[in-house]
């Protein structure tokens, strides 16, 4: 490290199409690289060279002051002429850890991400609930940033943002655009997302719903008119039905079932598969456009397992597809491989299996 900047490290992982660092005391500078975390030095970080990054990447001096009391802090930071990134300080072994999100300064484009022309459809809308869900990694935020980019170019719109971090910076285009920050130009995400409603606001983006106060907030902004458009850490969308109708109180459950059936809009899940030729991640996306049908699923516990089908036979017609199709149609241009094909659709038949029968 002594005859490596730091900033000299970070820009060759980045230019590796690195998507995440890891500086860690005690181990190798390491960085995540088509889905493989890979080492990128050959000498060990000392907690002393740790705690000297992490506090070059803190964003104010009253941080710096009381790094050695903090369990967990985030932010975002920027390198002229490389990226930005979504910063989170840890403490592990009573010694710093920092893990850091690549964010491009370019933001991507529905095409570029190679996303379905719904999506482009969905931000139309004028109200609805979008909920864009994966597992951590799975690129939730650019298609989030790709959507919003198509909106700002092409609608006139105000857009508010409640990030925690700011990531992908939106500049004034068609639309207006409003960026919040958590912890920095607001308090909290349930206080922001409140204070949003008082704002004019076209469109919320609220960048993570894990809580009861945030869906049902989130649902109320949709159901008074306005665009929402959210994360969830949910694998597919079969579980994000079950995790949003299990963040309402129990006794609230049955009318939740139908507020989230009609606020709803769509539901984008999204899992990154390696491209066959080695240059890095594709999208494989399956997408839930609910309309009657699907409506009515949603609100009978009992008919739930029956929104696969529907996204099966809604392919071409209404927009929707699932992550079976979408998988065999990459693999059949050549994009990914078969056995990459293969191997998704085990994981989606065999989650299908688990389902059968269940009620959430």
């Amino acid at each position: 490290m002594a005859s490596a900047p730091i900033e000299r490290i970070i820009k060759a992982a980045v230019e590796r199409g690195a998507s995440d660092l890891h500086i860690k005391a005690g181990d190798l500078f390491r960085a995540r690289i088509d889905g493989r975390l890979v080492p990128l030095t050959k000498q060990r970080l000392t907690p002393e060279q740790t705690r000297a990054i992490a506090l070059k990447l803190m964003t104010t001096d009253e941080d710096r002051a009381r790094l050695d009391g903090l369990k967990d802090y985030d932010c975002s930071w920027g390198m002229p002429g490389v990226g930005r990134f979504r910063v989170n300080i840890l403490k592990q072994r009573s010694s710093f850890m920092i893990v850091m999100r690549v964010i491009p300064f370019a933001i991507p484009t529905l095409e570029q991400l190679g996303l379905p022309e719904s999506l482009a459809q969905l931000t139309e809308h004028k109200s609805g609930l979008i909920l864009v869900t994966g597992v951590s990694g799975s690129g939730k935020t650019s298609t989030i940033a790709a959507m919003l980019h198509h909106m700002n170019q092409t609608q006139q719109r105000h857009v508010v943002t409640i990030e925690n971090p700011i990531e992908f910076l939106h500049r004034d285009l068609s639309s207006s655009m409003t960026q919040r920050e958590v912890g920095v130009d607001t308090e909290s995400v349930g206080s922001a997302l409140r204070a949003a409603m008082r704002q004019d606001p076209d469109v919320i983006v609220v960048g993570d719903v894990r809580d009861q106060d945030t869906i049902d907030t989130a649902m109320k902004a949709a159901e008074t008119g306005h665009l929402v458009l959210s994360a969830i850490p949910t694998p597919d969308v079969h579980a994000t039905i079950g995790q949003v109708l299990a963040m309402l109180p129990l006794e609230e459950r049955e009318i939740g079932r139908v507020r989230f059936s009609e606020a709803l809009l769509a539901i984008v899940s999204q899992q990154l598969l390696p491209r066959v030729d080695g240059t890095g991640r594709v999208a494989a996306v399956e997408v839930l456009i609910a309309n009657a049908a699907v409506r009515d699923c949603i609100k009978d516990p009992a008919r739930v397992v029956e929104i696969r089908n529907l996204m099966t036979e809604g392919r071409g017609k209404s927009g929707m597809q699932t992550f079976q199709q979408h998988v065999e149609e990459l693999a059949a241009a050549g994009v990914i491989s078969a056995e990459t094909a293969r191997a998704v659709g085990g994981q989606v038949e065999r989650k299908g299996k688990g389902r059968k029968g269940s009620q959430d």
